[in-house]
Protein backbone atom coordinates (compact mmCIF):
# COMPACT_ATOMS: atom_id res chain seq x y z
CA UNK A 1 0.00 0.00 0.00
CA UNK A 2 1.50 3.31 -1.08
CA UNK A 3 0.37 6.59 0.38
CA UNK A 4 0.53 9.49 -2.04
CA UNK A 5 -0.05 13.20 -1.59
CA UNK A 6 -3.66 14.07 -2.47
CA UNK A 7 -4.01 15.75 -5.88
CA UNK A 8 -6.17 18.41 -4.26
CA UNK A 9 -3.41 19.57 -1.90
CA UNK A 10 -3.46 23.32 -1.28
CA UNK A 11 -0.86 25.69 -2.66
CA UNK A 12 2.16 25.61 -0.41
CA UNK A 13 1.66 21.97 0.63
CA UNK A 14 4.93 20.88 2.27
CA UNK A 15 7.25 18.55 0.40
CA UNK A 16 9.75 17.45 3.04
CA UNK A 17 9.44 13.81 4.05
CA UNK A 18 8.65 14.61 7.67
CA UNK A 19 6.03 17.10 6.49
CA UNK A 20 4.00 14.05 5.51
CA UNK A 21 4.86 11.85 8.46
CA UNK A 22 7.02 13.71 10.98
CA UNK A 23 6.96 10.98 13.60
CA UNK A 24 8.56 8.32 11.41
CA UNK A 25 12.37 8.21 11.42
CA UNK A 26 14.36 8.02 8.20
CA UNK A 27 14.90 4.26 8.50
CA UNK A 28 11.33 3.50 7.35
CA UNK A 29 11.55 5.42 4.08
CA UNK A 30 12.04 2.71 1.46
CA UNK A 31 12.08 2.67 -2.36
CA UNK A 32 9.75 -0.31 -2.64
CA UNK A 33 8.52 -3.34 -0.78
CA UNK A 34 6.89 -6.36 -2.43
CA UNK A 35 3.13 -6.74 -2.08
CA UNK A 36 3.79 -9.71 0.21
CA UNK A 37 6.71 -8.37 2.27
CA UNK A 38 9.41 -10.60 3.65
CA UNK A 39 9.06 -11.04 7.43
CA UNK A 40 12.68 -9.93 7.73
CA UNK A 41 12.04 -6.69 5.84
CA UNK A 42 12.78 -4.59 8.93
CA UNK A 43 16.50 -5.38 8.69
CA UNK A 44 16.59 -4.24 5.05
CA UNK A 45 15.39 -0.66 5.63
CA UNK A 46 18.03 2.02 5.23
CA UNK A 47 18.08 5.75 6.05
CA UNK A 48 18.58 6.89 2.43
CA UNK A 49 15.34 5.47 1.10
CA UNK A 50 11.96 7.11 0.71
CA UNK A 51 8.84 5.86 2.43
CA UNK A 52 6.76 3.22 0.69
CA UNK A 53 5.37 0.49 2.92
CA UNK A 54 3.13 -2.44 2.16
CA UNK A 55 0.80 -3.88 4.76
CA UNK A 56 0.88 -7.56 5.57
CA UNK A 57 -2.06 -9.69 4.58
CA UNK A 58 -4.16 -11.16 7.34
CA UNK A 59 -6.12 -9.80 10.27
CA UNK A 60 -6.69 -6.08 10.30
CA UNK A 61 -5.05 -4.46 13.30
CA UNK A 62 -5.24 -1.02 14.77
CA UNK A 63 -2.34 1.31 15.50
CA UNK A 64 -1.41 -0.54 18.66
CA UNK A 65 -1.25 -3.92 16.97
CA UNK A 66 -4.34 -5.28 18.72
CA UNK A 67 -6.92 -7.06 16.61
CA UNK A 68 -9.74 -4.76 15.62
CA UNK A 69 -12.75 -5.73 17.71
CA UNK A 70 -15.55 -3.46 16.57
CA UNK A 71 -16.80 -1.38 13.67
CA UNK A 72 -19.25 1.50 13.62
CA UNK A 73 -21.16 2.14 10.40
CA UNK A 74 -22.51 5.67 9.89
CA UNK A 75 -23.57 7.29 6.62
CA UNK A 76 -22.08 4.48 4.58
CA UNK A 77 -18.67 4.80 6.26
CA UNK A 78 -17.47 1.91 8.40
CA UNK A 79 -15.25 3.23 11.18
CA UNK A 80 -12.92 1.26 13.37
CA UNK A 81 -13.80 2.01 16.98
CA UNK A 82 -12.34 1.34 20.41
CA UNK A 83 -14.95 0.80 23.13
CA UNK A 84 -14.38 0.57 26.85
CA UNK A 85 -16.48 0.56 30.00
CA UNK A 86 -20.14 1.02 30.79
CA UNK A 87 -22.26 3.86 32.09
CA UNK A 88 -22.81 7.34 30.77
CA UNK A 89 -21.76 7.59 27.10
CA UNK A 90 -18.62 9.51 26.20
CA UNK A 91 -17.67 10.06 22.55
CA UNK A 92 -13.90 10.51 22.33
CA UNK A 93 -12.38 12.23 19.29
CA UNK A 94 -8.67 11.50 18.95
CA UNK A 95 -5.83 13.78 17.90
CA UNK A 96 -3.09 13.23 15.33
CA UNK A 97 -2.87 9.54 16.19
CA UNK A 98 -5.67 7.10 16.81
CA UNK A 99 -6.46 5.89 20.32
CA UNK A 100 -4.27 3.03 21.51
CA UNK A 101 -6.62 0.47 23.08
CA UNK A 102 -3.85 -0.40 25.54
CA UNK A 103 -3.75 3.16 26.90
CA UNK A 104 -4.10 3.20 30.67
CA UNK A 105 -6.54 6.10 30.72
CA UNK A 106 -9.12 4.02 28.82
CA UNK A 107 -9.38 1.43 31.57
CA UNK A 108 -9.40 4.07 34.30
CA UNK A 109 -12.07 6.17 32.60
CA UNK A 110 -13.98 3.08 31.49
CA UNK A 111 -14.79 2.42 35.15
CA UNK A 112 -16.96 5.55 35.07
CA UNK A 113 -18.24 5.86 31.50
CA UNK A 114 -18.92 4.03 28.26
CA UNK A 115 -16.14 5.23 25.96
CA UNK A 116 -16.74 5.25 22.21
CA UNK A 117 -13.53 6.21 20.38
CA UNK A 118 -13.76 5.99 16.58
CA UNK A 119 -10.87 6.56 14.20
CA UNK A 120 -11.71 9.56 12.02
CA UNK A 121 -12.28 8.87 8.31
CA UNK A 122 -8.81 8.62 6.80
CA UNK A 123 -7.13 7.72 10.11
CA UNK A 124 -6.24 4.26 11.39
CA UNK A 125 -8.18 1.72 9.35
CA UNK A 126 -11.22 3.93 8.81
CA UNK A 127 -11.74 4.66 5.10
CA UNK A 128 -11.81 8.22 3.82
CA UNK A 129 -14.41 8.99 1.16
CA UNK A 130 -12.86 10.64 -1.88
CA UNK A 131 -14.80 13.86 -1.26
CA UNK A 132 -13.71 14.20 2.39
CA UNK A 133 -11.06 16.93 2.24
CA UNK A 134 -11.76 19.47 4.99
CA UNK A 135 -12.32 19.64 8.72
CA UNK A 136 -15.93 20.51 7.99
CA UNK A 137 -16.48 17.15 6.31
CA UNK A 138 -15.41 15.57 9.61
CA UNK A 139 -17.53 17.96 11.67
CA UNK A 140 -20.69 17.23 9.71
CA UNK A 141 -19.89 13.55 9.77
CA UNK A 142 -19.69 13.58 13.57
CA UNK A 143 -23.02 15.38 13.70
CA UNK A 144 -24.36 12.30 11.90
CA UNK A 145 -22.55 10.04 14.37
CA UNK A 146 -24.28 11.80 17.27
CA UNK A 147 -27.64 11.25 15.62
CA UNK A 148 -26.85 7.60 14.97
CA UNK A 149 -25.69 6.69 18.49
CA UNK A 150 -28.41 5.02 20.62
CA UNK A 151 -28.11 7.63 23.36
CA UNK A 152 -30.25 10.67 24.00
CA UNK A 153 -27.21 12.68 25.05
CA UNK A 154 -23.46 12.08 25.21
CA UNK A 155 -20.44 13.85 26.65
CA UNK A 156 -18.05 14.88 23.87
CA UNK A 157 -14.32 14.73 24.62
CA UNK A 158 -11.76 15.93 22.08
CA UNK A 159 -7.99 15.53 22.24
CA UNK A 160 -5.75 17.97 20.33
CA UNK A 161 -7.00 17.94 16.70
CA UNK A 162 -10.05 16.09 17.98
CA UNK A 163 -10.64 18.99 20.36
CA UNK A 164 -11.02 21.27 17.36
CA UNK A 165 -13.61 18.89 15.91
CA UNK A 166 -15.41 18.70 19.26
CA UNK A 167 -15.59 22.48 19.60
CA UNK A 168 -17.00 22.83 16.08
CA UNK A 169 -19.59 20.13 16.78
CA UNK A 170 -20.60 21.78 20.06
CA UNK A 171 -21.14 25.12 18.31
CA UNK A 172 -23.55 23.45 15.89
CA UNK A 173 -25.23 20.87 18.11
CA UNK A 174 -26.60 21.43 21.62
CA UNK A 175 -29.48 19.02 22.01
CA UNK A 176 -27.39 15.81 21.78
CA UNK A 177 -24.61 16.92 24.14
CA UNK A 178 -24.53 16.55 27.92
CA UNK A 179 -21.11 18.15 28.26
CA UNK A 180 -17.93 19.10 26.40
CA UNK A 181 -14.31 18.38 27.35
CA UNK A 182 -11.50 19.95 25.32
CA UNK A 183 -7.98 18.66 25.95
CA UNK A 184 -5.03 20.64 24.53
CA UNK A 185 -7.31 21.51 21.64
CA UNK A 186 -6.52 23.18 18.32
CA UNK A 187 -9.04 25.23 16.38
CA UNK A 188 -8.81 28.99 16.98
CA UNK A 189 -6.46 31.90 16.32
CA UNK A 190 -5.45 33.84 19.43
CA UNK A 191 -2.31 35.79 18.48
CA UNK A 192 -1.79 38.29 15.66
CA UNK A 193 -1.44 37.21 12.06
CA UNK A 194 2.34 36.90 12.21
CA UNK A 195 2.54 34.97 15.48
CA UNK A 196 1.90 31.21 15.31
CA UNK A 197 -0.22 29.79 18.12
CA UNK A 198 0.33 26.13 17.24
CA UNK A 199 3.65 24.47 16.44
CA UNK A 200 3.90 23.59 12.74
CA UNK A 201 4.47 19.87 13.19
CA UNK A 202 4.70 19.31 9.44
CA UNK A 203 7.79 21.49 9.06
CA UNK A 204 9.47 20.85 12.40
CA UNK A 205 11.99 18.09 12.96
CA UNK A 206 10.67 14.91 14.61
CA UNK A 207 13.09 15.41 17.49
CA UNK A 208 11.74 18.90 18.22
CA UNK A 209 8.13 17.78 17.89
CA UNK A 210 8.81 15.04 20.43
CA UNK A 211 10.60 17.42 22.78
CA UNK A 212 7.68 19.83 22.77
CA UNK A 213 5.00 17.15 22.99
CA UNK A 214 5.95 15.69 26.36
CA UNK A 215 6.88 16.84 29.85
CA UNK A 216 9.39 13.96 29.86
CA UNK A 217 10.29 13.27 26.20
CA UNK A 218 12.77 10.50 26.95
CA UNK A 219 10.24 8.51 28.96
CA UNK A 220 7.77 8.57 26.06
CA UNK A 221 10.12 8.10 23.11
CA UNK A 222 8.51 5.67 20.68
CA UNK A 223 10.56 2.61 19.70
CA UNK A 224 9.90 2.36 15.98
CA UNK A 225 11.85 -0.91 15.79
CA UNK A 226 9.12 -2.48 17.91
CA UNK A 227 6.35 -1.46 15.50
CA UNK A 228 5.00 -3.73 12.78
CA UNK A 229 4.83 -2.62 9.16
CA UNK A 230 1.08 -2.22 9.59
CA UNK A 231 1.55 0.06 12.58
CA UNK A 232 4.04 2.19 10.65
CA UNK A 233 1.64 2.46 7.73
CA UNK A 234 -1.15 3.54 10.08
CA UNK A 235 1.03 6.28 11.56
CA UNK A 236 1.92 7.52 8.08
CA UNK A 237 -1.73 7.43 7.05
CA UNK A 238 -2.69 9.39 10.16
CA UNK A 239 -0.18 12.13 9.38
CA UNK A 240 -1.29 12.33 5.78
CA UNK A 241 -4.94 12.69 6.83
CA UNK A 242 -4.04 15.32 9.42
CA UNK A 243 -2.17 17.29 6.77
CA UNK A 244 -5.09 17.04 4.34
CA UNK A 245 -7.66 18.22 6.87
CA UNK A 246 -5.64 20.77 8.81
CA UNK A 247 -2.99 22.25 6.53
CA UNK A 248 -4.65 25.51 5.47
CA UNK A 249 -5.44 27.48 7.51
CA UNK A 250 -3.05 25.65 9.78
CA UNK A 251 -5.12 23.87 12.45
CA UNK A 252 -7.71 26.58 13.00
CA UNK A 253 -10.96 28.01 11.69
CA UNK A 254 -10.83 31.83 11.42
CA UNK A 255 -14.54 32.01 12.32
CA UNK A 256 -14.64 29.56 15.24
CA UNK A 257 -13.36 32.03 17.83
CA UNK A 258 -16.38 34.24 17.19
CA UNK A 259 -18.89 31.42 17.49
CA UNK A 260 -17.63 29.67 20.62
CA UNK A 261 -20.15 31.79 22.51
CA UNK A 262 -22.85 29.52 21.08
CA UNK A 263 -21.64 26.61 23.20
CA UNK A 264 -24.20 26.29 25.98
CA UNK A 265 -23.37 22.89 27.49
CA UNK A 266 -21.12 22.60 30.57
CA UNK A 267 -17.53 22.70 29.34
CA UNK A 268 -14.18 21.68 30.81
CA UNK A 269 -10.94 22.77 29.13
CA UNK A 270 -7.93 20.70 30.26
CA UNK A 271 -4.32 21.44 29.40
CA UNK A 272 -0.94 19.88 30.02
CA UNK A 273 1.14 22.43 31.93
CA UNK A 274 4.23 21.57 29.86
CA UNK A 275 2.54 21.54 26.45
CA UNK A 276 4.95 22.97 23.88
CA UNK A 277 2.76 22.25 20.87
CA UNK A 278 0.06 24.68 21.96
CA UNK A 279 0.72 26.44 25.25
CA UNK A 280 -1.48 26.75 28.36
CA UNK A 281 -1.98 30.47 27.66
CA UNK A 282 -3.75 29.46 24.44
CA UNK A 283 -5.87 27.04 26.46
CA UNK A 284 -6.86 29.73 28.95
CA UNK A 285 -7.87 32.04 26.11
CA UNK A 286 -9.87 29.20 24.55
CA UNK A 287 -11.69 28.59 27.82
CA UNK A 288 -12.51 32.28 28.32
CA UNK A 289 -14.34 32.33 24.98
CA UNK A 290 -16.77 29.59 26.05
CA UNK A 291 -19.52 30.78 28.42
CA UNK A 292 -19.22 29.18 31.85
CA UNK A 293 -16.22 27.07 30.87
CA UNK A 294 -13.84 25.77 33.54
CA UNK A 295 -10.10 25.60 32.88
CA UNK A 296 -7.74 23.10 34.48
CA UNK A 297 -4.00 22.47 34.27
CA UNK A 298 -2.48 19.01 34.60
CA UNK A 299 1.01 19.26 36.02
CA UNK A 300 3.96 17.26 34.67
CA UNK A 301 2.13 16.67 31.39
CA UNK A 302 2.70 17.96 27.88
CA UNK A 303 0.39 17.78 24.88
CA UNK A 304 -0.92 14.34 25.88
CA UNK A 305 -1.99 14.54 29.54
CA UNK A 306 -4.30 11.54 29.09
CA UNK A 307 -1.16 9.46 28.47
CA UNK A 308 1.50 11.16 30.56
CA UNK A 309 -0.64 11.68 33.67
CA UNK A 310 -3.50 9.23 33.18
CA UNK A 311 -4.68 9.22 36.80
CA UNK A 312 -4.79 13.02 37.12
CA UNK A 313 -6.48 13.30 33.74
CA UNK A 314 -9.17 10.76 34.57
CA UNK A 315 -9.71 12.30 38.00
CA UNK A 316 -10.41 15.69 36.41
CA UNK A 317 -12.73 14.18 33.80
CA UNK A 318 -14.68 12.12 36.35
CA UNK A 319 -15.15 15.13 38.63
CA UNK A 320 -16.59 16.98 35.66
CA UNK A 321 -18.87 14.08 34.75
CA UNK A 322 -20.12 13.92 38.35
CA UNK A 323 -20.70 17.66 38.62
Amino acid sequence: MTFSIPSSRPIGFPTTRWAICPSLPSRVWGESIPEEPDRSIRSQRTPVLRYVLSTRRGAVTNASGSALAERLSVGGIELEVVRRGTGRPLLLLHGAQTVDPRARFLDLLGAHAEIIAPSHPGFGHSPRPADFETVYDLVHFYLEVLEALPHEKVTLLGLSFGGWLAAEVAVKCHHRLDGLILVDAFGIKISDRETPDILDVFNTSPQEVRRRSWHDPEAWALDFNALSDDQLVVRARNWEALCLYGWHPYMYNPQLKRWLRRITVPTLVLWGASDGIVTPSYGRAYSELIPGSRFGLIERAGHHPEIEQAEAFVDAVVKFLNR
